[in-house]
Formats: C-alpha cells, sequence, structure tokens
C-alpha cells in the first residue's frame, strides 16, 4: 500500500540531514516494524506520513498515487496513535470519540455504529462517562486507539503506543494491533522494545542517523548475525579461557560471573571446534549455549552504544 521511494529531509538550520536516501515498504495485511535510538529519524519519517512535512527530496506513494494527492482528497485512508495522548482531557470517553468522529467526517447515519465498534474493540464499554483525565494511563492509551480507529484507516502508523502501561494492557494493545493487521490494514509500528517488535512485526526495519541500516523479515535479520557462543568453565583460569577462545572469534563482556563468556564465533569455526579444545587442555565446561543474534543484540551491533538524545 505505502510506497517511500529516497526520501530525504534537513530541517532548516539543522547541521546534519535528518532522513537520507530512505525507502521503505508497508503492505496491506502485515505490521511493519520500524527501530531505531534517538534522533534515528522516526519521527521525521512518520511526520512526513501524517502530513506535517512537506517533501524535500524522494517520493511517498499510496497505491502508486502521490501522498499529498491521497490526504487532499481522503485524509482518514491514513491515521496515527502518537506516543503522546491525544484527545480532550476535559471531555469524557464518549464525548471525544464523538468529536473525533466528527472531525474525521464520518456521515451521522455511521457515527454511532462506528464509536461503538472502536469502543468495543479498545474495551472502553465500562468508562465510556468517564472524563478522560481520570483515566488510567492503559485507558488513556486504549482511549488513543480507539480514536485512530474511528475513520477505518487503511494504513495505521503506531508510536511506541505502549509506553508506560502495565503488562496486561501491553498485551492487550499488541494483540489488538495485530489483528487490525489481519483484518487487511497497513501497520507501522514504532517501539524500543524489542521483544514487542519480535512478537507482532512481519518486517522490520531498522534507521539510525537518518539511514537505514537493515530490513526485511525478522528470520531474514537474525540469519545474518555471527553465530555466538556463551560458556562457563572451570578448571582453567579466566584469562587462559578468554586466550583460548579469542583464537576463534572476538570476545565480548558477558555475565556477572568471571568465567562465563561470550564469543562471537569467526568463520568458518563451529562450537564444537571450542568445546573440542578447551577438553583438550582440561578445562570443563559446565554450561554452554550458542544460536544466532536476537533482536537487540543486533539492533546493539548496528547502532552502536552511545547514549542519544
Amino acid at each position: 500500500m505505502l510506497a517511500i521511494q529516497h526520501l530525504g529531509y534537513r530541517y532548516a538550520g539543522a547541521a546534519a540531514v535528518a532522513l537520507t536516501d530512505v525507502s521503505l515498504k508497508a503492505e496491506r495485511g502485515s505490521v511493519l516494524g520500524l527501530l531505531g535510538p534517538n534522533g534515528a529519524g522516526k519521527t521525521t519519517l512518520i511526520s512526513h506520513l501524517s502530513g506535517l512535512l512537506d517533501l524535500q527530496k524522494g517520493k511517498v506513494l499510496i497505491d502508486g498515487e502521490p501522498l499529498a494527492a491521497v490526504r487532499a482528497r481522503t485524509p482518514t485512508r491514513i491515521a496515527v496513535a502518537p506516543q503522546e495522548f491525544a484527545f480532550y482531557p476535559m471531555l469524557s470517553v464518549l464525548q471525544n470519540l464523538d468529536c473525533f468522529a466528527s472531525a474525521a467526517r464520518i456521515a451521522r447515519s455511521k457515527r454511532a455504529a462506528r464509536i461503538a465498534a472502536c469502543i468495543e474493540t479498545a474495551q472502553l464499554d465500562r468508562v465510556t462517562t468517564t472524563r478522560a483525565d481520570q483515566l488510567s494511563g492503559g485507558l488513556k492509551r486504549r482511549l488513543n486507539l480507539a480514536i485512530a480507529l474511528l475513520p477505518e484507516p487503511e494504513l495505521i502508523l503506531f508510536d511506541e503506543p505502549t509506553v508506560g502501561v502495565d503488562p496486561q494492557t501491553r498485551a492487550f494493545v499488541l494483540e489488538a494491533i495485530k489483528r487490525l493487521a489481519e483484518q487487511g490494514a497497513a501497520v507501522i509500528y514504532t517501539s524500543h522494545y524489542m521483544d514487542e517488535i519480535e512478537a507482532i512485526a512481519d518486517r522490520v526495519l531498522i534507521i539510525d542517523q537518518g539511514r537505514v541500516l537493515r530490513e526485511g523479515t525478522l528470520g531474514e535479520l537474525l540469519s545474518e548475525g555471527e553465530l555466538l557462543l556463551a560458556l562457563t568453565a572451570d578448571g582453567i583460569s579466566p584469562q587462559a579461557l578468554r586466550e583460548v577462545l579469542g583464537s576463534y572469534g572476538v570476545l565480548e563482556p558477558a555475565g556477572p560471573a568471571a568465567q562465563t563468556v561470550r564469543l562471537r564465533l569467526a568463520a568458518p569455526h563451529r562450537p564444537a571446534d571450542v568445546l573440542s579444545a578447551l577438553d583438550a587442555i582440561g578445562a570443563r565446561v559446565q554450561h554452554a549455549e550458542f544460536g544466532r543474534y536476537n533482536l537487540e543484540q543486533l539492533f546493539m551491533a548496528l547502532t552502536q552504544r552511545p547514549l542519544r538524545d
């Protein structure tokens, strides 16, 4: 449904560009997970899709048609559920939904049915008369969700929708978003919680410093990583253990135990080679596990570790 082609953007007076040659696709019936540290360009990207920024370079197409033309004709095809609470705190849940249904130009003949459907989707039926500012954090998130879904959008952008909620609300929101995709919507989901992306995303895009670093299915991304071997051994000094393992790849810090090490295996070495070498010098392996990067490890390897503002 959505195709972004070579998108570039620089804010006025900024020393560096916010986006450089960003391309991606979001398809109906699927969730695209968007990952990136602070300042990576995610907000700038979402601001383009929500109509807050004009194009400088590149194209944004909806079913092959320029985004600006689509928004001018049918702006409600695209919806945003922002990280901030986006409703009127002094109005009740029902009043907020009626207000935003009117703003979305939903016909009066359909308005009551859409409001009822969104109340049911977000499970807000017990708080319809409660003022929005008196809701719990989880209920406020669910009100955000309900408002975004009122006009039955085809493309929905979720910007960290589970910040500050309890585990039950978080699970509910994730299930609701996955269900929207299964019903045919195209979903873009941004989060700093890697397990959320792993749980619901069909494809993942990692962005940093305004550039796309990786894009693909979760399986495709993780298959690119090196094999990781983590082990604990006794009968050998920590220094000697690290010296032996260092000849098989790159050592990483791992765990509080002095003799627990994490090794990124270099080709063509295999875990069996390492275990055989330790056995040959009398070291006793107490615990060992190996596998590919998980999403968080891949993310950290691609974006490095410095703190971002």
